[in-house]
């Protein structure tokens, strides 16, 4: 007999890096495909300077990934410079600190916008000084790298990611290398990342400020061919398309993974954003755990419980967009910074819609917010326009938000948060099967209702439902491990109760008070 072989499918991994690299760029405060135009500014730049074919693999994973430990200290940097980490790190990163006037400029920018706040953010900036600036680097580095191995890079664009804040001249970070000490990936990414920040400007503007930081940022030969070729270089890197340039700009042999590997991709990612803030540590992987098995408490396929599970470990990528400063805020958010939050699905949406591999996720994982009654955000649909995905994925981040702690609360036992799911539930915001299933996947049993309409018993409530779908008092009985007769003086007391007399009043009272189950 034949056997029918498995066709294993496999994606491409510069795919899934590239939107990978679009939440860096929003974690940097900068526009999208920043880094992909910096990814083909340093392919080029490699390919011009005769680069083995190995070493420009190295120099376009780099410079895609610069900027990976970007979520590693955004806490610290919020508390330290100025309250929003994506208005600092705009200029920083353009910045030559090798430069006294650059560098002191960067701390005076420090709070900009904040009123009469900006002072004391410009005195906590400059108070923070050498030993705190020396750990946000180092954590930048080394986060960074460690992403980058779980993403399957290989050694080459692990030194280059965790030298990404080096220098030529031997006074950057996290270990002060100088020199051709420093990786070529690295080196070649510095040029590109820059190139990139200042392109906007013009040729003359750019080529100018990389002959200023030629011997002391910049690797000098590095610098010089770009100089060289600086109209051609950003010529070709302002395509129409830049998403479709940087896949066709992948070096030979380029990376596939197989769709299993798929998990462990998104795990890294959910990992990236979960450092946003120490408030949310483990949140993504704690609601693709609890999505996951309720997906299976309700009997989803095989396949349905995989995306499931994969959309809610991406669920919160827009996360990034927003400062760390806003989500460890203890106080009230502001209005503006509520507009600022209710967009974070969006961006999740619009940066997982790019990807061929992760597109199939991105409608889900930007409905984590919606609710069953249209009060939700952002697209502000009702139960009518959410797939049963995307309300398992809303039950699971709620229960799971209500169960951590933030800023401005407690974390709530996991009973309390069971029973203020089932209370959302009631009032028609979260689906009520999804919300049984996620309270089963956590180990919680439904929290008994402390009361129903009409005066109800939890007892009465059971023989209703089953009278409802048209059980005799036989069947109720059977059901519920009572006697016909019993079943029979529940059947009168229910309809002296809720003033109907027939099944089909009982049915149509179930539904009016949503006590049929979902």
């Amino acid at each position: 007999m034949p056997t029918t072989r498995r066709t294993e499918t496999r994606l491409r991994l510069a795919d899934m890096l590239a939107a990978l690299s679009v939440t860096t760029d929003l974690g940097m405060g900068n526009p999208p495909e920043e880094a992909i135009r910096s990814c083909l500014i340093g392919t080029s730049l490699a390919r011009r300077l005769g680069l083995p074919q190995a070493d420009v693999a190295d120099v376009y994973y780099t410079a895609l990934l610069m900027h990976l430990g970007c979520t590693a200290t955004a806490h610290e940097e919020a508390r330290y410079f100025g309250g929003d980490e994506l208005a600092s790190r705009v200029p920083a990163q353009r910045a030559d600190f090798g430069s006294a006037r650059e560098a002191l400029g960067t701390v005076l920018a420090t709070g900009k916008g904040r009123g009469l706040r900006r002072p004391a953010a410009v005195v906590r900036a400059m108070a923070a000084g050498k030993a705190v600036t020396s750990g946000i680097f180092r954590a930048v580095c080394e986060v960074g790298a460690r992403l980058a191995e779980r993403l399957g890079m290989g050694p080459g664009v692990r030194a280059g990611v965790f030298q990404a804040l080096e220098r030529w001249d031997g006074k950057g970070a996290p270990a002060a290398l100088a020199g051709e000490q420093i990786s070529a990936a690295s080196r070649i990414a510095q040029v590109s990342t820059q190139v990139a920040l200042f392109a906007g400007q013009g040729v003359e503007v750019v080529v100018d400020m990389v002959r200023r930081r030629s011997g002391g940022w910049f690797d000098p030969r590095v610098a010089e061919r770009f100089v060289a070729d600086a109209a051609e270089i950003l010529a070709e890197v302002e395509p129409a398309d830049a998403w479709e340039a940087v896949l066709e700009a992948e070096p030979e042999p380029r990376r596939a993974i197989p769709e299993e590997r798929l998990d462990d991709v998104a795990l890294a990612f959910a990992d990236f954003v979960d450092l946003k803030s120490p408030f949310t540590l483990r949140h993504s992987t704690g609601v693709a755990d609890l999505a996951g098995g309720a997906a299976r408490e309700l009997g989803l396929r095989r396949g349905e419980v995989v995306r499931v599970r994969r959309a809610a470990l991406l669920h919160d990528l827009g996360r990034v967009a927003v400062s760390a400063g806003i989500w460890d805020r203890p106080a009230t958010l502001t209005t503006a910074q509520r507009e600022q939050v209710r967009l974070h699905p969006y961006h999740t949406e619009r940066i997982l819609a790019r990807s061929g591999a992760l597109s199939p996720l991105a409608r889900v994982a930007g409905m984590h917010h919606e609710r069953v009654d249209g009060s939700g955000y952002h697209h502000g649909l009702d139960g009518a326009g959410l797939p049963r995905a995307a309300r398992l994925l809303a039950a699971a981040d709620t229960y799971r938000a209500m169960t951590e702690e933030r800023p401005h609360r407690p974390p709530l036992p996991p009973g309390d948060a069971a029973r203020e799911l089932v209370t959302e539930a009631d009032a028609g915001r979260l689906d009520g099967e999804c919300v049984r299933a996620v309270l089963a996947a956590a180990g919680e049993p439904p929290p008994a209702r402390t009361s129903w309409p009409a005066g109800l018993s939890d007892r009465e409530v059971d023989v209703l439902r089953l009278l409802a779908t048209g059980s005799t008092n036989r069947e109720i009985g059977r059901a519920l491990y009572i006697s016909p007769r019993t079943a029979e003086h529940h059947v009168q007391h229910i309809y002296g109760k809720i003033g109907m007399s027939t099944r089909a009043g009982a049915a149509l009272f179930a539904m009016e008070h949503d006590l049929i189950p979902g």
